[in-house]
């Protein structure tokens, strides 16, 4: 069986990955900080008959990430699909005119380097097995401008290009890089029903055609494909 490990999981996006690639026959590592949030998705897996573990640590503690992905190899054998989607704000939301270097920062610590680290520590197996998929969550700032998040922009962009990087790099070693930004208030019952991104990242992972998308796909300024 395959394996997914979900990073920044929780009850909303996390959840719907999680039930998604699980009923397509993966087994799932969920990682977050808050142990309750946790527990509420792999009782809500193990409903389901979804084989899940979950794993506690920080992303901002890169110390912590990294064990928690030694011990997700460790307890499944190999990760064949890495989703990474940490919550970024709003509260961490910053005007550009208003942002500081420690804003910047704040968002570096916990969203670019901890989406290097954990790419990482997927990327020699996955070279070596010549299989494997990584996907990136990015907000819409990644890919248009929006100056009342401009500390975020610049952190999701660094992603969006980071994520291109590996595409070209690794595409040609059969492992699959994609990148998904997301337009939208993610909410249960509206346009942006988890499920329904879910849906959508699983679509892009299965038929990897395209290495970018967005959600909604009607905002979507650019798509570069295969």
């Amino acid at each position: 069986m395959k394996t997914i490990a979900i990073i920044g999981a929780g009850p909303g996006l996390g959840l719907s990955l999680a039930k998604k690639f699980g009923e397509k026959g993966f087994r799932v590592a969920v990682i977050s900080r808050n142990p309750k949030k946790l527990a509420l998705i792999v009782n809500e897996l193990k409903k389901l008959n979804i084989e899940a573990k979950s794993y506690v640590a920080d992303v901002r503690d890169l110390s912590a990430l990294k064990q928690a992905l030694d011990a997700v190899k460790q307890d499944f054998g190999h990760i064949d699909v890495l989703e990474f989607s940490p919550y970024a704000g709003p509260t961490h939301f910053k005007h550009v005119l208003e942002t500081t270097a420690e804003d910047v920062l704040e968002q570096v610590k916990g969203y670019l380097l901890p989406a290097v680290l954990s790419v990482n520590e997927v990327i020699p197996d996955m070279i070596n097995n010549a299989s494997g998929a990584i996907l990136l969550t990015t907000g819409i700032s990644a890919m248009v401008s929006y100056p009342s998040v401009g500390n975020v922009g610049m952190v999701m962009s660094g992603v969006r290009n980071y994520a291109t990087n590996l595409h070209f790099e690794l595409k040609e070693k059969g492992i699959y890089v994609g990148h998904l930004s997301i337009g939208t208030v993610i909410q249960a019952g509206t346009a942006g029903d988890p499920d329904l991104i879910a849906e959508a990242w699983y679509n892009l992972y299965e038929k990897k055609d395209c290495f970018e998308d967005t959600f909604p796909q009607e905002i979507n300024p650019t798509k570069l494909s295969n």
